[in-house]
């Protein structure tokens, strides 16, 4: 059951408003990301759950309610994110997504119907490129 788009532009609100406060340093790898963004949701109250299965063969870094969260490192290739995303806006679970990169991404503000946000970490205070 999908959620109404006032509650949808809520939770992603407090979602994107969470993850803006990430203070992330260089990061080795993508698990040491999402260890950061566990914290920065526990923190916040957010109930999540890591590597959700949308559906088989499916599955989102983390989800949040309706708002899914996928990580990137570097700067993702964008044809390849998009198709990716797109995939996971078409999984009845999912109502919005955000995407955590570490570099800019130029992506649209919705993708398959559904809002879409990026928080690039290297516009974030704290990341050292």
């Amino acid at each position: 059951m999908e959620m109404d788009e006032r509650m949808i532009g809520e939770e992603l609100a407090r979602t994107v408003a969470a993850l803006r406060k990430l203070r992330a340093p260089l990061l080795p790898g993508e698990m040491d990301l999402h260890r950061l963004i566990e914290e920065r949701l526990t923190e916040e109250g957010i109930p999540f759950n890591h590597e959700a299965r949308l559906q088989p063969g499916c599955r989102i870094d983390f989800l949040c309610g309706g708002v899914g969260i996928e990580t990137k490192r570097g700067r993702p290739e964008r044809g390849k994110i998009l198709r990716q995303l797109q995939r996971y806006a078409g999984c009845e679970p999912v109502d919005a997504l955000i995407l955590v990169t570490e570099r800019t991404v130029l992506l649209p503000d919705r993708i398959g119907g559904k809002p879409l946000r990026t928080v690039c970490l290297n516009r974030l205070w704290g990341i050292a490129l």
